[in-house]
């Protein structure tokens, strides 16, 4: 822990770096310390260390690229006819070509990646003109995803089967997240925004369980839990995208290097019900698995509402009743 009034340790190691950046040692496209060697080189944690490339991605100083890791950001303030060369003209600048710059960088970055400054460098103009196209940072987010779905359309015809319609939406947006690992924490349960191909998916939804005599409350809500359910899953995507970059190990050979940690916490704690399931032996269990057992189990549960009962059974209610 800092001393009081001391700079906390990312943002001293944050300001070494952005220090070198500014003497020219580090230029537009030179790899900047990766998480492993800032830990290795300052001793701090991995925490610690991606901490530090955050705030320099937040101030625009560097980005991700794929296969290249974080490396400085082209200088958006250098001229971009001189950045070009006079004998190139400067590229049309279009709405369409923006919005795909930023899923580019969130694809890549995730979503602290996207400022307006690295799409302009990205784009080589300058950063004002992106507003002639976009109002803001906010808008252009909620356009990228809606873009981002709209590259994924649903069939124009649904299968037949209630159960196979739903099925059908909760694995192109499953497969979706996977594509966009920031998408799923840009979409609202709570607060819906005003994306029209996030409204095409609830449509979908809503459409699926028609002509089955439910009222609209299972409806919506056998609508809204389905979408939430892939969402919630989806949310660990980025995370574990982002410590395998930190880390350099896959989520198996953390595990692995963890074993002998958790058994021992699993044994000094009395975690009696973890220890014996663990002797039994291993268990495939990632986040593909958690997503397709949980499917099954929630369309299970939605047949039990769903299905043709047997005479003289309850009727389907609405949820809270």
């Amino acid at each position: 822990m800092p001393l009081p009034g001391s700079e906390p340790p990312y943002r001293r190691i944050a300001a070494e770096i952005r220090r070198r950046i500014d003497l020219g040692e580090l230029r537009p496209g030179d790899a900047v310390p990766s998480a492993r060697r800032i830990t290795r080189e300052h001793g701090v944690a991995i925490a610690t260390a991606t901490k530090v490339l955050a705030l320099l991605r937040a101030e625009g100083l560097v980005l991700t690229r794929p296969g290249a890791g974080t490396v400085v950001a082209p200088d958006p303030a250098a001229p971009p006819r001189a950045r070009r060369g006079a004998e190139r003209p400067e590229p049309e600048l279009s709405r369409e070509r923006v919005v795909r710059t930023a899923i580019a960088l969130a694809d890549a970055g995730g979503l602290p990646a996207v400022s307006m400054r690295q799409i302009a460098a990205e784009l080589d103009v300058a950063t004002m003109s992106l507003y002639r196209h976009v109002r803001g940072r906010d808008e252009l987010i909620l356009t990228m995803a809606d873009v981002a779905l709209a590259d994924a359309p649903l069939p124009a015809v649904q299968p037949a089967g209630w159960r196979a319609r739903l099925e059908l939406l909760a694995r192109a947006q499953w497969s979706t997240y996977r594509r966009h690992r920031w998408l799923p924490h840009v979409i609202s349960i709570a607060r819906p925004q005003m994306l029209p191909q996030g409204m095409a998916h609830t449509e979908w939804a809503l459409r699926a369980t028609a002509g089955l005599g439910l009222d609209r409350q299972l409806r919506w809500h056998a609508a809204i839990t389905l979408i939430a359910y892939v969402r919630g899953i989806a949310t660990n995507l980025e995370m574990r995208a982002q410590a395998e970059q930190d880390t350099g190990l896959t989520d198996e050979q953390w595990v692995d290097r963890q074993v002998a940690t958790f058994q021992q916490i699993i044994v000094s704690g009395g975690y009696s019900t973890m220890a014996a399931l663990t002797a039994e032996g291993d268990v495939e269990l990632d986040l593909d698995s958690v997503f397709e057992f949980g499917l099954r189990r929630l369309l299970d549960g939605y047949a039990a509402l769903i299905e043709p009962r047997p005479p003289g059974a309850e009727p389907a209610v609405s949820p809270g009743r």
